[in-house]
């Protein structure tokens, strides 16, 4: 099918689920082992990933219900895991929803959770009707491109809390043995406190996409939609988040400010839209603490995707090691699922027992890291978390159309955020 989306092709839904899909989604008991139904939104290689792990995760899980932008992704998806043969995937085609309003259909489909797997940019807008709609949600990283996004993000998952419904976040490493051990140690004062870190997230250019005959702006950024701001929010928003997130695991504190320079090196191609290709942000974190973080995507570069802190007593890499100045040097035993798939263990697992998990906060906040440090770099500008936090810095349109796509432009230093 063509990538090129009219304005009226765009907004209108898929086809309507069967009787028997909506029918079919019993309610999940504190304690049972009840078959727990999910709907994914947002198609593509990490929603098409989710879905794989989700279904790997746990025993009666089923997913019925898929939506997306485009009929093509859409498509790919459901043959990819048709072929599969996991025995949990249980969606028919009447059950495949297209459109920009495919994630209310997925919502009103009966199933008692939701993956949510669209560019960031949309992840408050659908996370709010999720929980409002009362589900169950798996939510991919980054959770919002903006502070407007993030606050979004917060207050819903406050109404989850209240409605008992379970939210866990794609930052994987949360849930990954060796770093929930190795963090045990770190918390339990094994390297002292600590006095300073470094994150880095350094490796090649990502995927593009160049711009097909016909396809309007729209259409065009959302098919490359990682390589603009508004729906992606930046590679150190999209990808060093995670390395953001076991910094502020093991600081167990937001950052005060931070100070930040990027630009773009090699990206000289109009597919890559108008991000940065690398950032150097300082952020300092209370009692004088710095945290020194760098990112970039340079072709034909060293990688080097890793956190560490050292402290008053030694030093960690945080992911499955300790050293103690001058003594012990600890490794974690390691072992346990694929992260990617835990998250969903410990997902359905605490929906069951009665006792639900919620990452929203957390989630949302190590996002706020991650935006800062951006707009600190696209501003030239010092940072203060407590204002920025309060800030009505928007990137995402609250109504997407091709009248309101942002202007695709390279953000210059030099502007207040």
């Amino acid at each position: 099918m063509s990538d090129t989306v009219s304005r009226r092709e765009f907004v209108k839904s898929g086809s309507a689920v069967t009787a028997a899909v909506l029918a079919g989604a019993p309610m999940v008991h504190a304690g049972g082992q009840d078959t727990i139904t999910a709907g994914v939104i947002g198609c593509g290689g990490r929603g098409t990933g989710a879905m794989e792990n989700f279904l790997d995760s746990s025993p009666n899980v089923r997913i019925t219900t898929m939506g997306d932008m485009f009929p093509d992704r859409i498509k790919n998806s459901f043959n990819q895991l048709k072929k599969s043969g996991k025995e949990g995937f249980k969606v028919e085609e009447d059950a495949l929803f297209t459109g920009i309003d495919a994630y209310k259909k997925v919502l009103d489909s009966g199933v008692n959770m939701v993956i949510l797997a669209t560019p960031p940019g949309f992840r408050p807008v659908h996370f709010k009707a999720a929980i409002d709609a009362g589900k169950h949600v798996f939510f991919e990283k980054p959770v919002a491109v903006d502070p407007v996004g993030v606050r979004m993000v917060i207050e819903a998952g406050k109404v989850a809390k209240e409605k008992k419904l379970a939210v866990v976040a794609g930052t994987q490493r949360r849930h990954q043995k060796e770093y929930i051990e190795t963090m045990q140690q770190i918390h339990e004062g094994k390297i002292g406190d600590i006095v300073a870190g470094r994150a880095y997230w350094n490796g090649n250019k990502p995927w593009s996409r160049k711009r097909e005959p016909g396809q309007d702006d729209l259409t065009y950024q959302l098919k490359n939609w990682y390589n603009f701001p508004w729906l992606c929010g930046d590679h150190i928003v999209e990808q060093h988040i995670h390395n953001l997130d076991v910094i502020q695991w093991a600081m167990r504190a937001n950052p005060v400010n931070c100070v930040a320079v990027g630009g773009r090196q090699s990206y000289i191609e109009e597919e890559h839209g108008v991000i940065y290709d690398h950032f150097g942000v300082d952020y300092e974190y209370p009692n004088g603490v710095h945290i020194m973080s760098m990112c970039r995507h340079w072709p034909n570069s060293p990688g080097n995707v890793s956190e560490a802190v050292v402290g008053t007593k030694g030093k960690s890499n945080c992911s499955n090691s300790i050293e103690v100045f001058g003594g012990e040097r600890w490794k974690a035993p390691g072992g346990g699922k694929n992260a990617y798939v835990q998250e969903h263990t410990d997902l359905v697992a605490s929906i069951r027992n009665g006792n639900p998990l919620n990452e929203a906060e957390q989630v949302a906040n190590s996002t706020l890291v991650a935006i800062m440090g951006r707009e600190a770099a696209y501003t030239g500008q010092l940072l203060k978390w407590d204002e920025f936090m309060k800030s009505d810095l928007r990137l995402m349109p609250e109504n997407v159309t091709n009248e309101t796509v942002p202007p695709a432009k390279v953000p210059r230093p030099g502007k207040k955020a």
